[in-house]
């Protein structure tokens, strides 16, 4: 989602340089499911919003796969209905079961498509609509290997990372006092995504008056375990609780609890490969046990490159405050796994795709 709007951010820069007239507008529209938080995004960004109906179909359970059978083929006639309808220069999707529909009809109506896989590893579904894109940008050099004998054009981007990461315009001491924290205390970052994840919640509950005597928290539970996460808070101290920051989702403010954090505790989504090189925050990963093992080889990636450690989901009950105290008592090994972090920033990501968009679309030539 965040590449998406970062790149369209980047793009309506990029446009003022390149546009063939000073009037010409860019016209932009985000493509995605109804039901997630695309929608509330693509407005907060200012970018017109189009539901297409998806599902994964890789499942076994017959019910659902007829369901999401269902659901894919309504979205593939969305998908189509937008484009004899808007009539686009160029797709960009970055991943996600709403890409199928719109790449089958962007290539059905001959529009140029840039694939963007954010994680080191291509899942099945990013393999089979790669034979469709004019190019495919990846984070690292080393993804590409995947998809040699495509036709495509590979492109080694970098991850797109918010411009207000990239600025660090926001001191820790800025960021803590946001949140009405301390600026001296070490400050653990704790998130799972939009949806939270339940292993880390419990796993940091249990952990919680440990860890609230040497450092100050911002958890980030999601919008599934907020209320149980708010009914565990009400039981810590006072003081305690003067060190804890619960929020059930956070959408501008991430920026600052990215800058007050010392150290984050994460799914290793593919956002974790740019945002938190983009900063040099060091993390304990705990990958998702599915999703195709994506999020394992994400993690895998920092720490053989030392800016993060893993902790299995199943080991999190006895290994996840041992590891949080350990980084967190040794700021020499911290600042390290800092310096290695962001020696894999790629401070320019966006603005390489933005310009391999507007050279695929042929400068996207504008339309009454």
């Amino acid at each position: 989602m965040y590449p998406i709007l970062t790149v369209a951010a980047a793009l309506k820069t990029l446009w003022l340089e390149r546009a063939p007239h000073p009037d010409a507008p860019l016209h932009l529209r985000y493509a995605g499911t109804a039901e997630g938080v695309e929608a509330d995004l693509a407005a907060r960004a200012g970018l017109d919003f189009t539901p297409i109906a998806a599902g994964q179909i890789r499942i076994r359970r017959p019910l659902k796969l007829a369901r999401n059978a269902l659901r894919m083929a309504r979205g593939i006639r969305q998908a189509d209905a937008l484009m004899r309808a808007w009539r686009p220069d160029v797709a960009f999707v970055t991943g996600g079961y709403v890409c199928g529909p719109v790449v089958w009809a962007a290539a059905r109506h001959d529009v140029p498509v840039l694939i963007y896989l954010p994680d080191i590893t291509p899942g099945l579904g990013v393999q089979r609509l790669a034979r469709h894109a004019a190019a495919i940008a990846v984070s690292f050099p080393e993804v590409a290997a995947h998809f040699q004998g495509y036709d495509a054009r590979i492109l080694d981007t970098g991850y797109p990372v918010r411009p207000e990461l990239r600025r660090r315009s926001m001191t820790k001491t800025q960021a803590r006092l946001a949140f009405h924290l301390s600026p001296h205390l070490p400050t653990l970052l704790t998130f799972g995504g939009s949806r939270g994840a339940r292993a880390i919640n419990q796993a940091l509950a249990a952990a919680l008056p440990h860890v609230l005597q040497r450092m100050q928290v911002i958890h980030i539970s999601g919008e599934l375990d907020f209320a149980e996460a708010q009914k565990r808070a009400s039981g810590l101290s006072p003081a305690q609780r003067e060190r804890y920051r619960l929020f059930p989702y956070l959408h501008d403010e991430m920026v600052a609890a990215l800058h007050a954090a010392d150290l984050a505790v994460a799914r290793s989504g593919a956002s974790t490969l740019g945002e938190f090189p983009a900063l040099g925050l060091p993390a304990i990963l705990v990958p998702l046990p599915i999703s195709g093992g994506h999020q394992r080889h994400n993690a895998r990636y920092l720490a053989d490159r030392g800016a993060a450690i893993i902790v299995e989901n199943d080991a999190m009950p006895t290994e996840l405050l041992p590891a949080i105290q350990n980084l967190m008592t040794h700021p020499e090994g911290l600042q390290a796994m800092s310096r290695a972090s962001a020696a894999l920033a790629r401070p320019r990501a966006a603005e390489a795709i933005a310009t391999a968009l507007l050279d695929l679309g042929g400068n996207l030539q504008t339309r009454s």
